[in-house]
């Protein structure tokens, strides 16, 4: 198995992520959102994820569901499913996505909505 030993970070107009690791058919990364941040209301063909919320609260969507998820919590988002992430708060969010799936590619996405023009 080949495994990801340094990690990638990146900038987006939401926030950052950081990839922690990766290897054959899975990912682990943080994913920090800025106050007021929040990620596209996106699809992912390929892989599903798992989220847990590390520090402060999320806003996540899925399908027509929302969730305030607070740190300790977790959410299953599958292969498919309509999903995002916002932070209403006025303190970061950080949360741990361990993504899986055949394809991990970050062109996998699939954007309804995205406040940043993207």
């Amino acid at each position: 198995m080949s495994e990801q030993t340094n990690p990638i970070h990146e900038e987006r107009p939401w926030g950052s992520f950081t990839v922690l690791t990766e290897g054959e058919g899975f990912k682990s990364k943080i994913i920090k959102v800025k106050p007021s941040g929040q990620l596209s209301l996106q699809s992912h063909k390929h892989r599903a994820e798992h989220w847990v919320v590390a520090q402060g609260t999320a806003t996540v969507t899925l399908g027509e569901e929302k969730f305030d998820l607070e740190a300790g919590q977790s959410i299953d988002i599958p292969k498919g499913a309509i999903h995002r992430i916002e932070n209403f708060s006025d303190a970061p969010v950080d949360i741990i996505e361990v993504q899986y799936g055949a394809y991990l590619g970050e062109d996998d996405i699939v954007r309804y909505e995205d406040i940043y023009g993207r």
